[in-house]
């Protein structure tokens, strides 16, 4: 689902994605429109811009979210001011694309983002990184009370690596296994530590030093 209030963009967004392949289900120029219908349209991914007319894209990807659980949320924004990326971030968007980006590096991203892969412009990525580490020091958990589910000696190798802000090709090769068993060890780390995402998969193992 492509969200954007300029017409010409948003259309030539969804063409583009269409010609990749992509099955554009619905297209929104205004964000009360696209909680709406979001779970109607059921898409796996929302390419939604950070500055709409009605409300700003923090409170549609918390309206996202709520509406459609697992949805996952590509900002396509002009902005690349470091507090909206981190607002974006924070209210659950898996990634963050300045529209300056070449279209092969946006198909690319939205075809990560798909698989849930945190995709960054670059330079955004460790300003990300940099806040979750600030936040993990000023309140990370206090030793012995971390109650989280035991992960294998695997799961906690790819959490490790993830931490490190490598991307599923790179853990794969790294360790020798196929693309899917780290796809499938990231799902079941996931779902053990009841989180949503690999932004969120990123703190979690930050707050706990895995990422050194």
């Amino acid at each position: 689902m492509v969200v954007d209030d300029h017409p010409m963009w948003r259309e030539g967004v969804a063409r583009d994605l269409a010609e990749a392949g992509h099955q554009v289900v619905a297209s929104c120029g205004e964000g009360r429109q696209a909680v709406r219908v979001v779970a109607a349209a059921r898409p796996d991914v929302v390419v939604l811009d950070l500055q709409l007319p009605d409300v700003s894209g923090v409170e549609v990807i918390r309206g996202l979210r709520a509406a459609w659980p697992q949805v996952r949320v590509l900002m396509l924004s002009a902005s690349g001011e470091q507090q909206g990326v981190l607002d974006a971030v924070k209210a659950g968007a898996t990634g963050y694309l300045l529209k300056s980006a070449a279209l092969a590096e946006f198909l690319d991203a939205v075809r990560r983002t798909a698989a849930g892969e945190p995709v960054f412009t670059p330079g955004l990525a460790g300003l990300v990184l940099g806040e979750y580490r600030r936040l993990a020091a000023a309140g990370g958990p206090e030793p012995g009370q971390d109650t989280a589910p035991r992960l294998t000696e695997r799961e906690t190798e790819v959490l490790r690596l993830v931490a490190k802000g490598m991307s599923y090709k790179q853990i794969a090769e790294r360790l020798g296994l196929s693309h899917r068993t780290v796809q499938n060890h990231v799902q079941n780390t996931l779902g053990k530590l009841q989180l949503h995402n690999r932004v969120e998969l990123t703190r979690y193992a930050i707050e706990r030093g895995l990422d050194e």
